[in-house]
């Protein structure tokens, strides 16, 4: 007997035609019903369940390809758990400074406000086209993470042609790349990949075409899409204005709204009831009050070339270690339904087989009742 249906609840009918499968319930009816059946059930609420339809040999194979499926999501569980952590420390380390670093700029800015200095990458003019760089991941296997940014992606590139504005996208990420190569209708600039760790290295690949593009007026906004990090079971894609210079100085989204946590999540492997858990820790970020008299022994535009370089740096690479950690935690997310979901089918599955050998032992004993009876 085949094992081709593996689905406790099936909403469809039976097909009147399929006797194999009707000749196989009505021979089990007296010892093989579902939980919510009972052999005086109506005929209408039994046709809308369907038991598993397999032999016992096939069941036994079932459960012990699912308890092989559960070893290996919960092993990519534990890892991504590890993993999101490490990567979320490195966000959190890198912030001060990410931040202190656009205060200075911020406040730089601000005294060249009242002198004639033309500084490139603090200028805005009248938007014509826009860059979108949109970070995403390199693999599955992490629930809606990939979907939710590209959707921001898509929905962001609607916008602009509403308001009749080009644009261009620079793609980070291996499923981000190959969304776009099958959208040749998209313009894409650039084609980038990111490793299991994002780096300096990276981020400062990305910082040239970005500053490439801006410089030479090929554009004129840099905003970055990615994944912020807020929670184990939740991260919301933002797009943040890269270039120009925020004049808030911080980190803002299209609308002006500030994107920085003060508050992060850190997680933990610890034991409990001799299994391995996760558990939450809540820190909050303390930064340094900026004090906004300074006088610079340089000249001011000195600074600002050495320093916007720096900043375009920092803030990909805080990008790409926000995305990073996101993923992790929709993949941790992910891992954990499925090794739930492992333990409830392996738990249905054991049941049926235990069900079904036993009403195959009933049956052999009354074969064996009704041959000595015969013999009498």
């Amino acid at each position: 007997m085949s094992c081709s249906n593996l689905t406790m609840l099936v909403s469809s009918k039976p097909s009147l035609s399929d006797t194999s499968s009707l000749s196989f319930r009505s021979s089990l009816t007296p010892f093989f019903q579902l939980p919510s059946q009972s052999p005086s059930s109506s005929s209408p609420s039994r046709s809308s369940v369907s038991p598993i339809q397999c032999g016992l040999r096939e069941l036994r194979d079932r459960i012990d390809s699912v308890k092989n499926t559960q070893k290996i999501t919960e092993a990519m569980k534990l890892v991504a758990a590890a993993k999101v952590r490490r990567a979320q420390e490195a966000v959190v380390n890198g912030r001060p400074f990410s931040e202190t670093l656009v205060e200075v700029l911020y406040n730089i800015n601000e005294q060249l406000q009242t002198e004639d200095v033309d500084v490139p990458l603090t200028k805005v003019r009248p938007v014509k086209k826009v860059a979108l760089v949109v970070c995403t991941g390199d693999r599955g296997l992490c629930g809606g993470f990939n979907n939710q940014i590209i959707k921001k992606a898509e929905a962001r590139i609607a916008e602009l042609k509403d308001l009749g504005l080009d644009y261009t996208v620079i793609s980070v990420g291996k499923k981000g790349n190959s969304y776009f190569l099958r959208r040749p209708y998209i313009p894409v600039d650039r084609f980038l990949e990111q490793g299991s760790l994002p780096t300096a290295k990276e981020a400062q690949a990305i910082a040239d075409d970005v500053f490439s593009l801006f410089i030479s007026e090929e554009v004129d906004k840099v905003e970055l899409l990615y994944t912020k990090f807020v929670s184990l079971v939740k991260s919301d894609p933002v797009i943040h204005t890269l270039l120009p210079l925020s004049p808030k100085g911080e980190i803002c989204d299209v609308n002006g709204n500030c994107v920085d946590a003060a508050e992060d999540e850190f997680f933990r492997l610890t034991t409990k009831e001799g299994k391995l858990t996760v558990e939450r820790d809540v820190v909050r970020t303390q930064t340094s009050d900026f004090s906004p008299i300074l006088e610079f022994e340089q000249d001011p535009v000195q600074i600002l070339d050495a320093l916007l370089p720096l900043y375009l740096n920092s803030q990909i690479l805080r990008a790409l270690q926000e995305s990073l950690a996101s993923e992790l935690a929709a993949r941790m997310s992910a891992m954990s339904n499925a090794t739930d979901n492992a333990v409830e089918l392996k738990r249905n599955l054991s049941r049926v087989y235990n069900r079904e050998r036993q009403a195959k032992i009933t049956g052999e004993i009354l074969e064996i009742i009704a041959g000595a009876n015969a013999l009498v």
